[in-house]
């Protein structure tokens, strides 16, 4: 059963000078759903990812975020980007902070938990994820898979409604990608809704409940992994397949 929009873009589009990189995009996702975003570099998928939490604020259009429209200037941004988690493709972690440091700051600041509390969970969630015992290293001292993993419950960690994913495993060296993929499985198989700008094809298809294909700034394709991966209909869709698979 298709549950309600937690996220709905209307008409949206981003310029940048001349440069226009979304064209105008209506499109839904929906609460418990995982969508990747597929397509060539340059298709506009990092920026639509983007402007779903106003990291890029949109040219023109309509963000609507749990039935309201944080584009529009007049909303308390913060009090709903709270509630939308972001992992960047180059972690962002806090060098200077420890691993579980990394973790609580925030809540202790924005949801006003108390550090006992903001710690507890933290090291439940970094059990989770293998990373317990450098709960107080720094993240130096971690491999790119680890500070990958720290990013994504750093965002666990503020108990978002949905989480962004911009391409996590592209700065990855091959051997570290799988820890960070199942990651993000078992996040999803937990019914958190996800929207994941991806490189990998194998990983898009077996996650998503569905897929967009951006190419040119529009989504020039959606459906199902099954309907995309294996009967693309639009022919920029067939052609990137034909080289990436």
């Amino acid at each position: 059963m298709i549950k309600e929009a937690l996220i709905r873009v209307e008409n949206l589009t981003k310029r940048f000078g001349e440069l226009e990189v979304l064209k105008g995009i209506t499109e839904e996702i929906h609460e418990g759903e995982v969508v990747s975003i597929i397509g060539p570099s340059g298709g506009g998928k990092s920026t639509f990812l983007r402007c779903l939490n106003l990291l890029e604020v949109p040219t023109s259009g309509k963000v609507i975020f749990e039935g309201v429209n944080i584009a529009d200037k007049s909303v308390d941004l913060d009090l709903h980007r709270r509630k939308i988690g972001m992992v960047f493709q180059h972690f962002n972690v806090f060098p200077h902070l420890s691993v579980l440091d990394n973790i609580t700051i925030t809540p202790c600041l924005e949801l006003k938990m108390s550090k006992e509390e903001a710690e507890k969970r933290g090291c439940e969630l970094l059990s989770k994820v293998g990373l317990l015992d450098k709960k107080d290293e720094f993240p130096r001292k971690l491999s790119g898979g680890q500070k990958q993993r720290l990013a994504i419950v750093r965002a666990m960690a503020m108990q978002p409604d949905v989480i962004l994913f911009d391409e996590p495993t592209s700065a990855l060296d091959p051997e570290m990608v799988k820890d960070v993929l199942e990651v993000i499985k078992e996040l999803a198989d937990t019914g958190m809704t996800i929207v994941i700008v991806t490189h990998e094809m194998g990983f898009a298809k077996q996650i998503s409940d569905r897929v967009f294909f951006m190419d040119g700034g529009i989504i020039a394709e959606q459906g199902t992994p099954e309907e995309v991966f294996l009967h693309p209909q639009n022919a920029r869709t067939k052609k990137f397949l034909s080289k990436v698979l």
